[in-house]
Protein backbone atom coordinates (compact mmCIF):
# COMPACT_ATOMS: atom_id res chain seq x y z
CA UNK A 1 0.00 0.00 0.00
CA UNK A 2 2.60 2.62 1.05
CA UNK A 3 5.38 3.43 -1.41
CA UNK A 4 7.28 6.06 0.59
CA UNK A 5 7.02 9.16 2.74
CA UNK A 6 5.85 11.77 0.26
CA UNK A 7 6.27 14.79 2.54
CA UNK A 8 5.93 16.18 6.03
CA UNK A 9 3.35 18.97 6.36
CA UNK A 10 4.09 21.88 8.68
CA UNK A 11 1.44 24.47 9.58
CA UNK A 12 2.86 28.01 9.55
CA UNK A 13 1.48 31.48 10.14
CA UNK A 14 3.52 33.16 7.41
CA UNK A 15 4.85 31.33 4.34
CA UNK A 16 7.49 33.93 3.46
CA UNK A 17 9.01 34.06 6.96
CA UNK A 18 8.96 30.27 7.19
CA UNK A 19 10.61 29.83 3.79
CA UNK A 20 13.50 31.97 4.99
CA UNK A 21 13.95 29.79 8.09
CA UNK A 22 13.96 26.49 6.18
CA UNK A 23 16.18 27.84 3.41
CA UNK A 24 18.71 29.70 5.59
CA UNK A 25 18.87 27.29 8.52
CA UNK A 26 18.72 23.93 6.76
CA UNK A 27 19.51 24.65 3.11
CA UNK A 28 16.17 23.54 1.64
CA UNK A 29 15.28 24.72 -1.88
CA UNK A 30 11.80 25.86 -2.89
CA UNK A 31 10.48 23.75 -5.75
CA UNK A 32 6.93 25.01 -5.92
CA UNK A 33 4.09 27.04 -4.47
CA UNK A 34 0.38 26.43 -4.88
CA UNK A 35 -2.96 27.70 -3.64
CA UNK A 36 -5.67 25.11 -3.04
CA UNK A 37 -8.84 27.22 -2.92
CA UNK A 38 -11.08 24.25 -2.02
CA UNK A 39 -9.12 23.71 1.20
CA UNK A 40 -8.41 27.39 1.92
CA UNK A 41 -4.64 26.89 2.00
CA UNK A 42 -1.44 28.18 0.48
CA UNK A 43 1.43 25.70 0.11
CA UNK A 44 5.18 25.97 -0.41
CA UNK A 45 7.16 22.85 -1.28
CA UNK A 46 10.75 22.45 -0.10
CA UNK A 47 13.34 19.84 -1.01
CA UNK A 48 16.84 18.82 -0.03
CA UNK A 49 18.67 15.77 -1.30
CA UNK A 50 18.28 12.73 0.92
CA UNK A 51 15.47 14.23 3.02
CA UNK A 52 11.69 13.83 2.60
CA UNK A 53 10.17 17.01 1.15
CA UNK A 54 8.64 19.57 3.48
CA UNK A 55 5.26 21.15 2.73
CA UNK A 56 4.65 24.48 4.46
CA UNK A 57 0.93 25.15 4.86
CA UNK A 58 -0.64 28.53 5.63
CA UNK A 59 -4.26 29.64 5.80
CA UNK A 60 -5.72 31.39 2.79
CA UNK A 61 -8.62 32.85 4.76
CA UNK A 62 -10.29 32.91 8.17
CA UNK A 63 -12.41 29.80 7.43
CA UNK A 64 -9.40 27.61 6.57
CA UNK A 65 -8.91 24.41 8.59
CA UNK A 66 -5.24 25.44 8.93
CA UNK A 67 -6.30 28.73 10.55
CA UNK A 68 -8.25 26.72 13.12
CA UNK A 69 -5.29 24.34 13.60
CA UNK A 70 -2.93 27.27 14.19
CA UNK A 71 -5.31 28.88 16.69
CA UNK A 72 -5.67 25.62 18.62
CA UNK A 73 -2.12 24.20 18.44
CA UNK A 74 0.15 26.88 17.00
CA UNK A 75 2.78 26.33 14.34
CA UNK A 76 4.31 22.90 13.95
CA UNK A 77 3.99 19.51 12.36
CA UNK A 78 0.55 19.12 10.88
CA UNK A 79 0.73 15.73 9.13
CA UNK A 80 2.83 13.07 7.51
CA UNK A 81 1.97 12.06 3.96
CA UNK A 82 2.49 8.65 2.45
CA UNK A 83 2.46 8.09 -1.29
CA UNK A 84 0.29 5.17 -2.38
CA UNK A 85 -0.07 3.51 -5.78
CA UNK A 86 -3.86 3.55 -5.77
CA UNK A 87 -5.77 5.80 -3.37
CA UNK A 88 -9.05 3.89 -3.75
CA UNK A 89 -7.41 0.58 -2.87
CA UNK A 90 -5.58 2.19 0.06
CA UNK A 91 -8.81 3.68 1.42
CA UNK A 92 -10.61 0.33 1.10
CA UNK A 93 -7.77 -1.40 2.91
CA UNK A 94 -7.80 0.96 5.91
CA UNK A 95 -11.62 0.99 6.04
CA UNK A 96 -11.63 -2.82 6.22
CA UNK A 97 -9.34 -2.56 9.24
CA UNK A 98 -11.81 -0.26 11.01
CA UNK A 99 -9.66 2.85 10.72
CA UNK A 100 -11.47 6.15 11.17
CA UNK A 101 -11.15 8.42 8.13
CA UNK A 102 -11.58 12.15 7.77
CA UNK A 103 -12.25 11.68 4.05
CA UNK A 104 -14.19 8.57 3.07
CA UNK A 105 -13.40 9.28 -0.59
CA UNK A 106 -10.36 10.74 -2.30
CA UNK A 107 -10.39 14.44 -3.09
CA UNK A 108 -8.32 16.83 -5.16
CA UNK A 109 -4.97 17.73 -3.63
CA UNK A 110 -1.96 19.78 -4.66
CA UNK A 111 -0.20 19.13 -7.96
CA UNK A 112 -3.24 17.32 -9.39
CA UNK A 113 -2.97 14.52 -6.85
CA UNK A 114 -5.77 12.59 -5.14
CA UNK A 115 -5.65 12.67 -1.32
CA UNK A 116 -7.47 11.50 1.78
CA UNK A 117 -6.73 11.86 5.49
CA UNK A 118 -6.83 9.26 8.23
CA UNK A 119 -8.10 10.58 11.56
CA UNK A 120 -5.34 11.06 14.15
CA UNK A 121 -7.31 9.08 16.76
CA UNK A 122 -6.70 5.96 14.65
CA UNK A 123 -2.94 6.52 14.29
CA UNK A 124 -1.45 7.42 17.68
CA UNK A 125 -2.49 11.08 17.42
CA UNK A 126 -0.80 11.64 14.03
CA UNK A 127 -2.76 13.08 11.12
CA UNK A 128 -1.88 10.88 8.13
CA UNK A 129 -2.42 11.85 4.52
CA UNK A 130 -2.58 9.26 1.76
CA UNK A 131 -1.64 10.62 -1.66
CA UNK A 132 -1.83 9.19 -5.15
CA UNK A 133 0.24 11.32 -7.48
CA UNK A 134 -1.28 12.55 -10.70
CA UNK A 135 -1.01 9.98 -13.45
CA UNK A 136 -0.06 11.19 -16.86
CA UNK A 137 -1.58 9.57 -19.93
CA UNK A 138 1.33 8.98 -22.28
CA UNK A 139 -0.52 8.51 -25.56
Amino acid sequence: MIRKVDHIGIAVSNIQESLKIWKDLFGFDVFGKETVEEEGIVLAFLKKEGVPPIELIAALDEDSPIKKFLEKRGEGIHHICFEVDDIETALESVKEKGVRLIHEEARKGAEGSQIAFIHPKSVNGVLVELKEKKRFDLK
